[in-house]
């Protein structure tokens, strides 16, 4: 084969020598427009675990990249004068510089050609070199060749919010090491490592005030570095700022939908950009250019298959990656929101930011760290829920009081329909799906969305609590729990409004019935699904009151019934929500138009329930904060939705997301709704439950430990396993004084099987450790 690289970069240059290594006899030429030695940016840096994959790629670049490393196990936190240290996490950085002149070596070495200070004709790229298989691009992040071919990599662009410049300095630094500073200008993070002796690299990211307020945007780069070393003066300690085109941008996050038009490929940064702050944009580039090196080693001549491949290959890991980083970057964007966070808390939610490190995680990597932010979490509780001396139950095994209700642990089972119930009424499912959970150790179990009247209901299946029937069946469900258990229970009350009047989800998703469909209400006449769903009628006053009295009635119910909580369910595009969102309410009167109006008739139904429902019982509201789709609801909106409900008096905000409407593209990920439940926790000032795609201990020890939530709900793992959290609590060492007598006898074991699986963890993780430091060690 014949190919053609574009770009001298790491990714470029990594590519053609693992492929030209491998097969001698193909023709690979590089062309790189700057000279040999020029490069911008200072230091890169590597995991662990990118460095096991480079040494396995190929040892001899490995080795000759070896000796410059700069290594370290420490990250450091640097906050209003207070050094917080985390061990356990294995670096190296080496010169941006020395990297590309090493793999400039080796690809000399192997036979590449290198063509350096030669620009390529861009608008006759395929003619210019048209007796190539493949053509790579490989030209960085401002990538020419991808904005000609835009529409065919399917290439998306999005610059976000804060400014960031990249410079460097003679500072010499133990670790890596974030120093936040916050100036009457606005708030700043330099991201630091030494990379070669006497060589630090210093990223420099502000919020979008700072960087107006400071007037950045009029500074050249030699007048920015010395503004901002009076911004660092006391961490740069006497040493000053060196600049290489070090100008403020914001981070361009990249995506391109194809990676290949015809023979040209699209290689590292110019195909897909991860923030800096996860340390992988190199890293990305180098793996993908092995992926890339496979594929073409694995068809060689099938161009197609190639491409095929490659994507097959790298698609996943990118993604992954991307969506990591893309976590990371905003973190940095809400700086001002995580400044009022305690010592500990700050440093765990930064270490946490991109999810993919969690409470056990960090325990492995530095105990003694973890423990201080145990023992911060456990002094920020209330007087009589602090753990007695010597007791460790982590956070997520400690009590959480509302009103006058205290649950046992922080553990809840979210509210699941299941569609089993029989002209409303719960039936022997329902007593042994709730009282099965409410056995299994959570702190609150949740009911399903119950309805406060038969046309209020999604299915015939659903549950009600209209009539003394129903409210019976419910005080027997309520009253197994609360005698077999510790556990409380909270009934979700909400209306299905144009959602309602379908079949049961087994025959389709949506499906209006076939046949006794009653009439649906709305914030709007707008259909859930357009030529599918009836046409709702846009509540008037007068069905306003009629749907409110139903509320308050079915509120007064739950209370006989003996709940000890309840919910309003304004969320997923029911009735309550379709008040909410802009989606779905297009109403002229006073309850539509600003997020004030559209709040006002849900905050209406929220305060006559409240008023009906016992004062020393807490009340919560579920809210879809966000809509996935274009126009939804906003983060202004989401503050003022929450600010109203809170002034009602609600005691817990409830954050989920989604379900408004039937075109929505929801970014799914692990625990991908807890940044909501965050804004609203740090912006609002109220306690907030989390729920979706939480399915570890760890994951709710780690939302906890990072203030990102006061209460954590998980569905799926609590249908897998109703006992979900006695295991949780085994595996934390952590003994429940409510365990049913009945099944005492299975406890010794289940603590005795969780402390060999905990060892056997550890043990592994040990025999990992050493092996990756003997690579960057070894001379």
């Amino acid at each position: 084969m014949k190919i053609t690289v574009i770009g001298g970069g790491p990714g470029g240059l990594y590519f053609a020598l693992l492929t030209k290594k491998a097969r001698p006899d193909f023709d690979i030429e590089i062309f790189e427009q700057n000279k040999a030695n020029d490069t911008f940016g200072f230091g890169v840096v590597f995991s662990d675990e990118t460095l096991d994959e480079f040494f396995a790629a190929d040892p001899e670049s490995y080795d000759l990249i070896r000796d410059q490393f700069a290594y370290w196990q420490d990250i450091v936190v640097e906050k209003g004068g207070e050094r917080t240290i985390i061990g356990g996490n294995g670096f190296a950085g080496c010169s941006r510089f020395t990297l590309l002149e090493i793999l400039q070596k080796r690809c000399t070495q192997v036979g590449v050609k290198l063509n350096f200070e030669t620009a390529v004709d861009i608008d006759n790229l395929e003619t210019q070199f048209a007796d190539s298989d493949m053509i790579i691009a490989a030209d960085g992040i401002g990538s020419r060749i991808r904005e000609k071919y835009a529409d065919g990599f399917e290439r998306s662009i999005e610059n976000r919010r804060n400014h960031f410049t990249w410079m460097g300095s003679t500072k010499p630094l133990d670790a890596f090491t974030f120093f936040f500073k916050e100036t009457p200008e606005g708030h700043f993070c330099a991201h630091t490592y030494q990379y070669e002796e006497g060589r630090s690299t210093w990223v420099i990211e502000c919020t979008p005030e700072a960087f107006e307020n400071c007037g950045f945007e009029g500074m050249s780069e030699e007048e920015s570095a010395r503004y901002l070393e009076g911004v660092f003066g006391d961490e740069l300690a006497g040493h000053g700022l060196i600049i290489n085109r070090s100008i403020w941008r914001q981070f361009p996050r990249v995506r391109c939908g194809k990676w290949n038009v015809g023979k040209i490929a699209i290689l590292g940064d110019a195909k897909a950009s991860a923030h800096w702050s996860i340390g992988s944009g190199t890293k990305l580039a180098m793996e993908c250019a092995i992926g890339l090196s496979e594929a073409v080693l694995e068809n060689a001549g099938d161009v197609p298959a190639v491409m095929a491949a490659y994507e097959d290959k790298r698609r996943t890991p990118v993604e992954i990656i991307q969506h990591a980083a893309d976590v990371s970057l905003r973190w940095f964007e809400n700086m001002p929101r995580h400044w009022k966070l305690r010592r500990y808390e700050f440093a765990f939610s930064l270490m946490s930011r991109s999810k993919s490190i969690t409470w056990d995680n960090v325990g492995l990597r530095d105990p003694e760290f973890l423990a201080r932010v145990e023992d911060e979490y456990y002094a920020s509780l209330p007087e009589g829920a602090q753990p007695n001396a010597g007791k460790r139950p982590t956070p997520m095994f400690t009590p959480f009081t509302l009103r006058g209700m205290t649950l046992s642990n922080r553990v809840v089972v979210a509210p699941m329909a299941q569609y089993s119930a029989a002209d409303g009424m719960p039936t022997d499912w329902h007593m042994m799906h709730y009282g099965a959970r409410g056995v299994g150790g959570a702190g609150l179990v949740f009911t399903e969305m119950t309805c406060p009247a038969p046309d209020a209901r999604i299915t015939d299946h659903c549950p009600g609590i209209w009539n003394d029937a129903q409210e019976a069946a419910w005080k027997d469900i309520v009253d197994f729990i609360h005698e077999n258990s510790g556990a409380k229970v909270c009934m979700q009350i909400g209306h299905a409004g144009r959602k309602g009047s379908t079949k049961h989800p087994k025959h389709g998703s949506d499906l209006p019935k076939d046949n006794d469909n009653w009439p649906l209400v709305s914030a709007s006449a707008i259909p859930f699904k357009e030529g599918v769903s009836a046409v709702p009628e846009a509540l008037d006053r007068v069905g306003m009151d009629r749907v409110k009295a139903e509320f308050v009635e079915a509120t007064e119910r739950a209370a006989r019934a003996g709940f000890d909580m309840v919910e309003l369910h304004g969320a997923h595009g029911y009735l309550i929500a379709s008040f909410l969102s802009p989606l779905t309410n297009t109403r002229t009167d006073e309850y539509g138009g600003s997020a004030e109006n559209r709040a006002r008739y849900p905050v209406e139904v929220f305060e006559a329930m409240r008023a009906a429902w016992p004062s020393d019982r807490p009340m919560s509201v579920r809210l879809s904060a966000w809509d996935w789709a274009e126009g939804g609801i906003s983060w202004d909106d989401l503050r003022v939705i929450s600010q109203a409900f809170k002034d009602a008096g609600v005691d817990l905000i409830n954050a989920s997301t989604g379900q408004t409407v039937p075109g929505q593209k929801p970014v799914y990920g692990r625990m991908y709704q807890v940044p909501f439940s965050e804004f609203i926790r740090h912006e609002v000032g109220i306690p907030t439950m989390t729920v979706g795609a939480i399915t570890l201990p760890e994951q709710i020890n780690m939302i906890l430990g990072a203030g990102r939530a006061d209460l954590v709900a998980l569905a799926r793992p609590h249908l897998n396993d109703p006992a979900f959290t006695r295991m949780a609590a085994a595996h934390y060492g952590v003994t429940d004084p409510h365990w049913p007598i009945q099944y005492s006898t299975g406890v010794g074991q289940m603590l005795r099987e969780a402390e060999k699986e905990n060892d056997k963890a550890l043990e592994t993780a040990l025999k990992l450790r050493p092996a990756r430091r003997h690579y960057v060690r070894a001379k």
